[in-house]
């Protein structure tokens, strides 16, 4: 999966921007901060000259950028001292939906999961996609329905299928995942 922009395929054209990371803490005293990746394209982050910030999204320039233990360091532009980079923690670091590559086969944007009804493979409706997160080794995605909600890991065993334009997927659920 590359971003998490979280919007219903069905419902509304694509987002206009894509979270790629979220500014977590500033780090050092020259106004550098860590920002934590969401994204399978930390090249989206780590050669970009302006990035977007904040809610609604404001672009702000890109002095530099690299990683450090996982983590992004982001120096952005106009921010010189610790103090100032604190005032930007919390912020979603986004990217122009243009600017980020297509994903390959069998990948998805987040925002492209959320809405799809899930159908096992006996032909059971379980409900939609209500939201999907990254849990370290692979996504999860949380689908409610009428029977509740249901937590399902989006590995190829579970997640059989997946039909954008039909707005559905197809799964195998395991034993215990209900």
């Amino acid at each position: 999966m590359a971003g998490s922009a979280r919007e219903s395929p069905q419902d509304s054209q694509p987002p206009e921007y894509l979270v790629v990371g979220e500014i977590v803490a500033p780090f050092g005293v020259a106004g550098e901060v860590k920002v934590l990746l969401d994204t399978d394209f930390p090249e989206l982050v780590l050669e970009a000259t302006h990035l977007y910030l904040g809610d609604p999204p404001a672009p702000y320039a890109v002095e530099r950028a690299r990683l450090h233990k996982g983590m992004a360091l982001l120096k952005v532009a106009g921010y010189d001292r610790r103090e100032a980079a604190e005032t930007l923690r919390g912020q979603l670091v986004q990217v122009r939906r243009e600017e980020a590559p297509e994903p390959g086969e069998g990948e998805f944007y987040y925002y492209q999961l959320i809405g799809l009804e899930v159908w096992t493979e006996a032909g059971e409706l379980l409900g939609r996609v209500a939201d999907l997160w990254s849990a370290g080794a692979n996504e999860v995605l949380l689908v409610q329905g009428a029977q509740g909600e249901i937590l399902l890991p989006a590995i190829e065993s579970v997640v059989r299928e997946v039909d954008l334009e039909a707005g559905r997927m197809r799964v195998h659920l395991l034993e215990g995942l209900r």
